[in-house]
């Protein structure tokens, strides 16, 4: 990639951190991302068809991140401790950007996106989970009951929210 389109990109995402922390994603412009960016309107549509657009190419980075720290399609089921110290694990080492950009309206698309990804990369490699009930919901129980006891809890150690979803995972495995 060209240094001239990487810095810019890199500025664009900077300015979009920057005010998102500050705004629901609702209220920012274009205008004002560009003036934060230093680069033009034009310049912007180059790459991105709106900010919603900017906001879910960021939230796609976000969740690929998450996924390939996850490792193997099938920790989730041969080893859901691991699976769940890992997912909460990516959680934590990117918490300030996931607090930034899935905030307000956009707090419920991180698990949906997640369990989607995670989905779609164990789905690949064994097709004939897709139609499993257990399977499925079970991938659903993962994400979701590790993404809300994780973000719910905060009070309790990194360790202790591991150990209770993945020993809740073991027992629904049984």
């Amino acid at each position: 990639m060209d240094i001239r389109t990487e810095k810019t990109r890199r500025s664009i995402y900077n300015a979009f951190i920057c005010l998102r922390s500050k705004k629901p994603l609702e209220k920012l412009t274009v205008k004002e991302l560009c003036e934060a960016a230093q680069i033009n309107k034009s310049t912007f549509y180059v790459y991105y068809k709106d900010v919603y657009d900017l906001s879910d190419k960021i939230e796609s980075e976000i969740v690929s991140s998450v996924i390939k720290s996850l490792g193997s399609a099938d920790d989730i089921f041969n080893d859901p401790k691991e699976f769940s110290r890992k997912l909460l694990v990516a959680y934590v080492s990117q918490s300030s950007l996931i607090s930034t950009v899935f905030s307000g309206t956009r707090s419920e698309r991180l698990p949906d996106r997640i369990e989607a990804a995670l989905k779609e990369m164990i789905f690949s490699v064994n097709p004939e989970y897709r139609d499993s009930r257990e399977k499925n919901m079970f991938i659903t129980f993962s994400v979701y009951g590790g993404y809300y006891t994780y973000s719910k809890n905060q009070n309790y150690s990194l360790e202790e929210k591991v150990d209770f979803i993945s020993e809740s995972a073991k027992k629904l495995l049984e």
